[in-house]
């Protein structure tokens, strides 16, 4: 992979996948928005949204940036029994499967010492433990589908797959959390 270091390289690598990005970043707001009125009647989920967001682009980053590394030195395949590939996104999902809960039950606990809640602990952990499950997967694919299109396209990953990853996440973020939410309460 060829290393270009001029700003004009960067300009013309970054502005189109920036442009691409702030429309779906657009796209996020709207979709929150429609959700004002359920963010309203339970404050639990309103303190979720940002924390929820947060994680989902923090694991995908952690994860472009680990898999950009092993794609570096050479070690990534992109095979379904890859080992660096596999062994991280386990390790992705399981970070997800043991954080989430604790944000779920750190969100209620801080409505509560705000001002009641409306939501029981149970239902709120739930709802956060659906959520980053099934964001660790979106996020392990998006991830995924991001540096190897970065790889095919003969860019480098560290400067695209984390903004697309991290983007990526915050407009599924919101959709999933308001789809589990339509399940779950």
């Amino acid at each position: 992979m060829e290393t270009r270091w001029t700003p004009a390289a960067i300009m013309r690598t970054m502005l189109p996948i920036l442009l691409v990005l702030t429309a779906i970043e657009l796209a996020s707001g709207f979709v929150l928005d429609t959700f004002e009125g359920t963010l309203l009647r339970y404050p639990s989920l309103l303190v979720l949204v940002p924390v929820t967001i947060g994680m989902a682009g923090n694991l995908g980053s952690v994860l472009a940036a680990r898999l950009s590394t092993v794609l570096h030195l050479g070690l990534l395949s992109f095979e379904p029994d890859d080992e660096y590939l596999l062994g991280n996104a386990v390790a992705t999902v399981a970070l997800a499967l043991t954080l989430f809960p604790l944000v779920g039950g750190g969100a209620w606990l801080a409505q509560r010492v705000v001002g009641g809640t409306a939501l029981g602990l149970g239902t709120v952990v739930v709802v956060a433990l659906a959520s980053g499950a099934v964001l660790a997967f979106l996020a392990v694919a998006v991830t995924l589908v991001a540096t190897y299109g970065a790889y095919r396209f003969g860019l480098d990953p560290d400067d695209v797959v984390i903004p697309v990853v991290t983007n990526v996440c915050d407009v599924l973020g919101v959709v999933v959390l308001f789809l589990v939410v339509g399940l779950v309460v």
